[in-house]
């Protein structure tokens, strides 16, 4: 094997499987009623999800600027600004998430695989301290099941794990990638605990119910055919 490319590689999704994003968009829609009230906070909501739709993410930054092209004279809505951009991120990595980062480095590099836009969620992943914990290997991608091919060129190694909160696309890139990855569904957030996110798909390599559980895992024996194994107790 060439020493250039590992024997394995960890690809970390990151909201709400690192991040508690669902804690964000919470605290978010708080802000949001308290600066410009229930009825233009659900009119951001609106424009948020008519671009999700649109560009296939969210795109938080994105939104608010409609709202302002909407209302331009609304002072609340600097206020949702300074929210989006101060937010404290590190407090809200799950317990573990920077432990199992390091953990899994014993064995190869890890990156942070996740969509989004290339303003918000970079600005994101480095203030929660997850860009230092990974030496700045990000990869942002539209649809990450549908750009495997960059994201070899961008993070080479012989073998994958996937750990990521939909299941969806981890059966997406296990189709595409067989036994060259193994997939990890970590059951964290709201869209992994919706069981119709989950029932027309099969079930992944290994489900985890917390990112810190992960902890428990070790490589196997290399004639093992599992790429990962329960640490014996």
């Amino acid at each position: 094997m060439s020493a250039a490319q590992p024997e394995v590689a960890f690809l970390f999704d990151v909201d709400d499987t690192l991040l508690d994003n669902d804690r964000f968009v919470s605290d978010l829609q708080r802000r949001l009623e308290s600066a410009v009230c229930a009825q233009r906070a659900e009119y951001y909501w609106r424009l948020y999800e008519q671009l999700r739709t649109e560009l296939g993410y969210a795109d938080y930054l994105g939104a608010l600027q409609r709202y302002h092209n909407r209302y331009p004279h609304d002072p609340g809505i600097l206020a949702v600004s300074r929210f989006l951009l101060n937010y404290p991120f590190a407090e809200r990595l799950f317990p573990a998430a920077l432990e199992v980062i390091t953990y899994v480095r014993q064995w190869g590099p890890v990156a942070l695989l996740t969509d989004g836009d290339v303003v918000f969620q970079p600005h994101k992943v480095e203030r929660s301290g997850l860009l230092a914990a990974v030496d700045g290997r990000v990869i942002i991608c539209l649809h990450k099941e549908q750009e495997l091919d960059a994201v070899v060129a961008a993070c080479p190694a012989a073998h994958y794990v996937l750990i990521e909160d939909k299941l969806r696309i981890l059966t997406v890139v296990k189709a595409h990638w067989g036994s060259r990855v193994t997939t990890v569904f970590v059951r964290q957030g709201h869209y992994a605990l919706d069981p119709k996110n989950q029932e027309n798909y099969p079930p992944a390599d290994i489900t985890l119910d917390s990112i810190g559980d992960l902890l428990q895992y070790e490589l196997a024996h290399p004639l093992d055919p599992e790429f990962l194994k329960m640490r014996p107790q």
